[in-house]
Protein backbone atom coordinates (compact mmCIF):
# COMPACT_ATOMS: atom_id res chain seq x y z
CA UNK A 1 0.00 0.00 0.00
CA UNK A 2 1.37 3.39 -1.00
CA UNK A 3 1.61 5.78 1.93
CA UNK A 4 1.05 9.50 1.47
CA UNK A 5 2.24 12.57 3.35
CA UNK A 6 2.28 16.35 2.93
CA UNK A 7 5.52 18.33 3.09
CA UNK A 8 5.07 22.00 3.96
CA UNK A 9 8.02 23.84 2.47
CA UNK A 10 9.49 27.32 2.04
CA UNK A 11 11.94 28.33 -0.66
CA UNK A 12 13.67 30.72 1.78
CA UNK A 13 14.05 28.23 4.60
CA UNK A 14 17.55 26.76 4.93
CA UNK A 15 16.09 23.93 6.98
CA UNK A 16 13.64 23.12 4.19
CA UNK A 17 16.62 22.87 1.85
CA UNK A 18 18.47 20.60 4.27
CA UNK A 19 15.45 18.28 4.49
CA UNK A 20 14.19 18.17 0.90
CA UNK A 21 16.87 15.87 -0.49
CA UNK A 22 16.26 13.25 2.19
CA UNK A 23 12.51 13.34 1.70
CA UNK A 24 12.96 13.09 -2.07
CA UNK A 25 15.29 10.11 -1.61
CA UNK A 26 12.73 8.23 0.49
CA UNK A 27 10.13 8.58 -2.27
CA UNK A 28 12.61 7.04 -4.69
CA UNK A 29 13.51 4.11 -2.47
CA UNK A 30 10.19 3.45 -0.75
CA UNK A 31 6.51 3.24 -1.63
CA UNK A 32 5.42 6.68 -0.44
CA UNK A 33 4.06 9.77 -2.16
CA UNK A 34 5.07 13.10 -0.60
CA UNK A 35 2.97 16.02 -1.76
CA UNK A 36 4.79 19.35 -1.68
CA UNK A 37 2.75 22.18 -0.18
CA UNK A 38 4.43 25.56 -0.63
CA UNK A 39 3.98 28.27 1.99
CA UNK A 40 5.22 31.84 1.97
CA UNK A 41 8.37 32.31 4.05
CA UNK A 42 7.70 33.48 7.56
CA UNK A 43 9.36 36.81 6.64
CA UNK A 44 6.45 37.38 4.24
CA UNK A 45 3.47 35.82 5.99
CA UNK A 46 4.26 36.82 9.59
CA UNK A 47 7.52 38.78 10.04
CA UNK A 48 6.61 39.72 13.60
CA UNK A 49 6.84 36.06 14.58
CA UNK A 50 10.57 35.96 13.94
CA UNK A 51 12.08 39.35 13.23
CA UNK A 52 10.79 41.62 16.00
CA UNK A 53 11.70 39.36 18.89
CA UNK A 54 15.12 38.49 20.22
CA UNK A 55 17.78 39.87 17.85
CA UNK A 56 19.81 36.71 18.41
CA UNK A 57 17.28 34.60 16.48
CA UNK A 58 18.41 35.41 12.91
CA UNK A 59 22.07 35.06 13.89
CA UNK A 60 21.39 31.71 15.49
CA UNK A 61 19.49 30.43 12.45
CA UNK A 62 22.37 31.35 10.16
CA UNK A 63 24.96 29.74 12.43
CA UNK A 64 22.86 26.65 13.00
CA UNK A 65 22.13 26.23 9.28
CA UNK A 66 25.85 26.05 8.51
CA UNK A 67 26.40 23.65 11.41
CA UNK A 68 23.57 21.35 10.36
CA UNK A 69 24.77 21.35 6.75
CA UNK A 70 28.28 20.40 7.87
CA UNK A 71 26.91 17.63 10.06
CA UNK A 72 24.82 16.25 7.19
CA UNK A 73 27.56 16.68 4.59
CA UNK A 74 25.37 18.98 2.47
CA UNK A 75 26.86 21.94 0.60
CA UNK A 76 25.41 25.20 1.92
CA UNK A 77 25.73 28.97 1.64
CA UNK A 78 23.24 31.74 2.30
CA UNK A 79 21.61 32.55 -1.07
CA UNK A 80 23.00 35.09 -3.52
CA UNK A 81 20.61 36.77 -4.00
CA UNK A 82 18.37 36.16 -1.02
CA UNK A 83 14.91 35.16 -2.31
CA UNK A 84 13.43 37.64 0.17
CA UNK A 85 14.38 41.30 -0.20
CA UNK A 86 15.37 42.24 3.34
CA UNK A 87 17.85 44.52 5.07
CA UNK A 88 19.51 42.00 7.37
CA UNK A 89 21.08 44.73 9.50
CA UNK A 90 17.69 46.28 10.37
CA UNK A 91 15.60 43.17 9.56
CA UNK A 92 13.24 45.37 7.53
CA UNK A 93 11.27 43.48 4.87
CA UNK A 94 10.76 45.27 1.55
CA UNK A 95 7.22 45.83 0.34
CA UNK A 96 7.98 44.45 -3.12
CA UNK A 97 9.06 40.83 -3.24
CA UNK A 98 9.40 39.76 -6.88
CA UNK A 99 11.76 36.81 -6.37
CA UNK A 100 10.01 34.92 -3.59
CA UNK A 101 6.55 35.46 -5.04
CA UNK A 102 7.66 34.11 -8.41
CA UNK A 103 9.46 31.10 -6.90
CA UNK A 104 6.59 30.17 -4.57
CA UNK A 105 4.07 30.42 -7.38
CA UNK A 106 6.31 28.34 -9.62
CA UNK A 107 6.57 25.75 -6.85
CA UNK A 108 2.80 25.59 -6.47
CA UNK A 109 2.40 25.26 -10.24
CA UNK A 110 4.91 22.40 -10.12
CA UNK A 111 2.80 20.71 -7.44
CA UNK A 112 -0.22 21.06 -9.73
CA UNK A 113 1.83 19.21 -12.36
CA UNK A 114 2.71 16.42 -9.93
CA UNK A 115 6.37 17.45 -9.73
CA UNK A 116 6.42 19.66 -6.66
CA UNK A 117 8.94 17.64 -4.67
CA UNK A 118 11.32 17.35 -7.61
CA UNK A 119 11.05 21.06 -8.43
CA UNK A 120 11.61 22.10 -4.81
CA UNK A 121 14.69 19.90 -4.58
CA UNK A 122 16.28 21.19 -7.77
CA UNK A 123 15.47 24.87 -7.17
CA UNK A 124 16.38 24.94 -3.49
CA UNK A 125 19.69 23.33 -4.43
CA UNK A 126 20.67 26.14 -6.80
CA UNK A 127 19.48 28.69 -4.23
CA UNK A 128 21.34 27.26 -1.22
CA UNK A 129 24.18 24.94 -2.19
CA UNK A 130 26.67 27.75 -2.82
CA UNK A 131 27.56 26.65 -6.33
CA UNK A 132 25.37 29.19 -8.13
CA UNK A 133 25.63 32.96 -7.97
CA UNK A 134 22.69 34.89 -9.43
CA UNK A 135 20.54 31.77 -9.38
CA UNK A 136 17.59 33.87 -10.59
CA UNK A 137 19.33 34.94 -13.80
CA UNK A 138 20.40 33.21 -16.98
CA UNK A 139 19.25 29.64 -17.48
CA UNK A 140 19.75 28.36 -13.91
CA UNK A 141 16.05 28.09 -13.14
CA UNK A 142 15.24 26.68 -16.57
CA UNK A 143 17.80 23.91 -16.13
CA UNK A 144 16.57 23.20 -12.59
CA UNK A 145 13.01 22.90 -13.87
CA UNK A 146 14.19 20.63 -16.69
CA UNK A 147 15.94 18.34 -14.21
CA UNK A 148 12.63 18.15 -12.35
CA UNK A 149 10.85 17.13 -15.56
CA UNK A 150 9.20 20.49 -16.14
CA UNK A 151 9.30 23.36 -18.64
CA UNK A 152 10.04 26.71 -16.97
CA UNK A 153 8.43 28.71 -19.78
CA UNK A 154 5.16 26.83 -19.30
CA UNK A 155 5.33 27.27 -15.53
CA UNK A 156 6.00 31.00 -15.89
CA UNK A 157 3.06 31.30 -18.28
CA UNK A 158 0.82 29.61 -15.72
CA UNK A 159 2.10 31.93 -13.00
CA UNK A 160 1.39 34.97 -15.17
CA UNK A 161 -2.13 33.86 -16.07
CA UNK A 162 -3.22 32.32 -12.77
CA UNK A 163 -1.30 34.13 -10.02
CA UNK A 164 -4.35 34.86 -7.88
CA UNK A 165 -5.48 31.23 -7.82
CA UNK A 166 -1.95 30.05 -7.03
CA UNK A 167 -1.81 32.53 -4.14
CA UNK A 168 -5.10 31.13 -2.82
CA UNK A 169 -3.64 27.62 -2.95
CA UNK A 170 -0.53 28.77 -1.08
CA UNK A 171 -2.72 30.41 1.57
CA UNK A 172 -4.72 27.18 1.83
CA UNK A 173 -1.46 25.31 2.40
CA UNK A 174 -0.65 27.65 5.26
CA UNK A 175 -4.07 27.07 6.81
CA UNK A 176 -3.56 23.30 6.50
CA UNK A 177 -0.16 23.55 8.19
CA UNK A 178 -1.66 25.41 11.12
CA UNK A 179 -4.58 22.95 11.27
CA UNK A 180 -2.03 20.14 11.54
CA UNK A 181 -0.61 21.79 14.64
CA UNK A 182 2.41 23.76 13.47
CA UNK A 183 3.49 26.99 11.81
CA UNK A 184 7.08 26.36 10.73
CA UNK A 185 8.84 24.57 7.90
CA UNK A 186 9.85 22.04 6.89
CA UNK A 187 6.96 20.08 8.38
CA UNK A 188 5.98 16.64 7.15
CA UNK A 189 2.44 15.66 8.08
CA UNK A 190 1.65 11.93 8.19
CA UNK A 191 -1.95 11.00 9.00
CA UNK A 192 -2.41 14.35 10.73
CA UNK A 193 0.79 14.07 12.78
CA UNK A 194 3.33 16.87 12.16
CA UNK A 195 7.09 16.38 12.14
CA UNK A 196 8.74 19.81 12.19
CA UNK A 197 12.36 20.47 11.29
CA UNK A 198 15.18 18.99 9.28
CA UNK A 199 16.13 17.03 12.41
CA UNK A 200 12.83 15.12 12.35
CA UNK A 201 13.28 13.44 8.97
CA UNK A 202 14.47 10.15 10.45
CA UNK A 203 11.69 10.19 13.05
CA UNK A 204 9.11 10.81 10.33
CA UNK A 205 10.49 7.83 8.39
CA UNK A 206 10.32 5.73 11.56
CA UNK A 207 6.66 6.65 11.97
CA UNK A 208 5.92 5.81 8.34
CA UNK A 209 7.63 2.45 8.82
CA UNK A 210 5.24 1.80 11.69
CA UNK A 211 2.42 2.48 9.23
CA UNK A 212 3.74 -0.01 6.72
CA UNK A 213 6.28 1.92 4.70
CA UNK A 214 7.88 -0.57 2.34
CA UNK A 215 10.76 -0.45 -0.11
CA UNK A 216 9.91 -0.22 -3.79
Amino acid sequence: MTLSADLFFSFRSPYSYLAIGRYRAITQSHDVDINLRVVWPIAIRDPDLLFTGNPAAPRYILMDSYRCAQHLGISFRWPRPDPVVQDLSTREIAAEQPLIRRICRLGQAATRAGKGLEFAYEVSTIIFDGQTDDWDKGDHLAKAAERAGLDLAKLDAEVASDADALDVEIATNQDALEAAGHWGVPTLVVDGEPFFGQDRVEMAIWRMEQKGLAKR
